[in-house]
């Protein structure tokens, strides 16, 4: 086991051991590309400091955390499985995270360790840069009920959409998502996947947030979920980012609607957290995006 004071460490070549470190914790977290991100806007900002991977195992989270500042981590963010139980360790929580009711990224404010959660701002700051007037939806339906889901559903709230509808297998979980939600400016719907397709026709924004049944994030393949009798004019995105274009994005531009892939939404909700740690506002700009659309290219 490893020592719980110290997690598994992977640096970034490049990274410079002057300066703030943060760090992205998860178990396992090889696959993370956060330290791309991060790393270069280290470079283009020509900022000293370092951004690493921690791999920390559920069990040892907690000590993990009560360490931060002995192990000289400025902060950082938090992946799967550890949201949950950063939310519930933070001494303070921003108003997304406490929405969400999960935590992925970490500060410290004086003494008190501080969680927030920027996956809202992120899928946001997306659609703005790719799929412009989605603010004027009126109707939005959300497939997926799950933490990533909730992430969105804030997101769509904050936005002034009107009508929310979350569509899951299990009609229970959009159930109690869609309560966690109530009164918060929206009007929450929950649907299971057979009262989707009367839903469709009058939707102005449908948001992908489910893996396929096929496992493996979107599977290659046809799309699970029919588009049939969706409004022309409707917009769509999936969170979904590997592949690139999902089956279900795929089906969706073949029909002419307006569409937006999920890289953004990993890109975007990045610069908050880099922001408080480092210190520089960075920007989400082509040359980023090609880094890590490279790198997916790379690990096919």
């Amino acid at each position: 086991m490893a020592d719980l004071a110290m997690p598994v460490l992977s640096r970034p070549a490049g990274s410079s051991l002057e300066g703030p470190r943060a760090f992205v914790a998860g178990w396992p977290i090889a696959h993370s590309r956060s330290p791309l991100i991060h790393g270069f806007w280290l470079e283009e900002h020509a900022l000293p400091g370092a951004y690493e991977r921690a791999g920390v195992p559920p069990e040892e989270f907690a000590a993990f955390l009560q360490g931060l500042r002995a192990a000289g981590w400025t902060g950082g963010n938090v992946t799967i499985p550890h949201k949950e139980a950063a939310f519930a360790a933070a001494d303070r929580r921003d108003g997304a995270a406490e929405a969400i009711g999960a935590v992925n990224t970490l500060w410290f404010e004086g003494d008190r360790l501080v969680g927030g959660n920027t996956d809202a701002y992120g899928f946001s700051a997306n659609l703005d840069e790719r799929l412009k007037g989605w603010r004027d939806a009126q109707n939005a339906v959300v497939l997926g009920a799950g933490g990533a889901a909730r992430a969105v559903v804030q997101a769509l709230v904050e936005a002034g959409i009107g009508e929310i509808a979350v569509a899951n297998r299990s009609r229970d979980r959009a159930e109690r998502l869609a309560a966690d939600f109530a009164g918060r400016g929206a009007r929450l719907v929950a649907l299971d996947d057979a009262g989707l397709a009367s839903r469709l026709a009058g939707t102005d924004l449908l948001v992908n947030t489910r893996p396929s049944e096929k496992g493996g994030g979107a599977a290659q393949g046809a799309a699970e979920t029919s588009l049939e009798g969706l409004a022309p004019a409707a917009l769509v995105t999936d969170i979904v980012y590997v592949p690139l274009e999902t089956p279900f994005l795929a089906e969706a531009r073949r029909r002419g609607h307006r569409t937006a892939d999920g890289l953004g939404m990993l890109l975007h909700q990045a610069v908050p957290g880099f922001e408080r740690w480092f210190g520089a506002r960075p920007n989400v700009t082509p040359a980023l995006r090609a880094r890590i659309l490279n790198d997916i290219d790379a690990a096919r």
